[in-house]
């Protein structure tokens, strides 16, 4: 690599040569010579050194993609509104996929999330100012000027909203004939007609605010948690049946190494409905290492190349940490679970530990900008 030293050195001889017609003397052109040699050199070293990662990122990426279709046993749970769809890979090969959980699950959601439905719409035509309601301090005020970004005097949430009661009036008429247990209809009629009577008052208005909002959502509550209860009995009762039956299928010897790979988004990764289930159905010495809860940023194309490619990942991880950090089980640890391999050292060089990012900042670790910022408004 050309220093800047090295660059100036050789402009300013080849300008005096050209400048005064002279013929530049012996010894500065060994200079400039000299100093293009050493650039080259240390740029041929560093191409050198990368290249050393680049073998090392072949090597495992040959591993991983040999590593992939021997991972036996495995279930790859993909989170839908259906409960979820259970594939089960053995011997290589991918032996059945399912979607266990009884209908009722989709349908107590469905109209749970209702509430949810109206928010969304009118969200973005709240006011940016947080109200003086019971639970007001839990709303941070930028999230709620974030999501509200048209404010309530624009009237454009009134033909959506109107759309929307359209579809829950169908299904409100519709109810009684899904043949759902009576204590869920109830359940069910009840979100339906606060919503649709949410909705009516707020388009006769033409308004509506937080408060308005809370009074209605607050008369639902009760009744998605029916609902819930029925959606919980639902998930359990399928996803539980499909277990027993998958390990009759492959036998206690294979089931005892069993890896499940539960795909999901950030917002359902911890304590995920899936994985509190399966985790029953798992050999309890091995469940801690072997069911992996994977965040996903959308839901993926090909779910079970994706859950398999991120197993191999973590299986391959968790033999080498081992093996190259034999003498430090810290580091080990760190490499093969879902800590930077380097979090240990720079806590260590900040003066943090490894709860410090979500607890205040001690004087030692905290940003660079606060202490500028700090300095600034003294």
């Amino acid at each position: 690599m050309v220093t800047r030293r090295g660059f100036i050195d050789g402009v300013s001889a080849a300008g005096a040569a050209a400048v005064f017609d002279v013929a530049l003397p012996a010894a500065a052109t060994a200079r400039a010579g000299a100093g293009e040699e050493v650039a080259d050199a240390e740029l041929r070293a560093r191409d050198a050194i990368r290249a050393a990662n680049v073998g090392m990122r072949a090597s495992y990426a040959a591993l991983k993609s040999e590593l992939i279709s021997r991972l036996s046993p495995v279930i790859v749970v993909q989170n839908d509104a259906k409960g979820g769809k259970f594939t089960l890979i053995h011997g290589g090969s991918v032996q059945e996929s399912a979607n266990p959980v009884p209908e009722l699950f989709e349908l107590a959601k469905s109209i749970s999330h209702v509430p949810q439905g109206v928010f969304s719409t009118i969200a973005a035509y709240l006011s940016d100012k947080v109200p003086n309601l019971p639970g007001a301090g839990r709303i941070d005020p930028h999230d709620l000027d974030m999501v509200a970004f048209e404010g309530p005097r624009a009237t454009g949430w009134i033909s959506p909203l109107q759309r929307y009661a359209a579809t829950l009036a169908t299904a409100r008429r519709q109810l009684g004939k899904a043949n759902l247990p009576q204590e869920l209809e109830f359940s069910c009629a009840k979100i339906l007609d606060e919503a649709l009577t949410f909705i009516r008052d707020s388009v006769r208005s033409g308004t509506f605010d937080m408060a308005s909002f809370e009074e209605f959502s607050a008369r639902t509550y009760p009744s998605i948690r029916t609902n819930m209860k029925y959606a919980a009995a639902a998930q359990i009762s399928g996803v539980e049946g499909l277990m027993r039956k998958w390990r009759d299928t492959i036998g206690e010897e294979s089931w005892k190494d069993l890896y499940t790979v539960v795909l999901s988004i950030w917002t359902t990764s911890e304590l995920n409905q899936a994985s509190i289930i399966i985790r029953r159905c798992m050999n309890p010495a091995k469940v801690a290492t072997h069911l992996i809860d994977l965040p996903t940023v959308e839901v993926p194309r090909d779910p079970v190349f994706v859950a398999l490619d991120n197993l191999a990942r973590i299986v391959q991880d968790n033999v080498s940490a081992e093996m190259v950090f034999p003498t430090d089980p810290v580091i080990a640890d760190a490499f093969k679970g879902k800590e930077d391999l380097l979090s240990v050292e720079i806590l260590h060089q900040i003066g943090a530990t490894a709860g410090a990012p979500t607890a205040a900042p001690s004087a030692a670790s905290a940003c660079p900008m606060q202490k500028e910022n700090a300095q600034l408004s003294v």
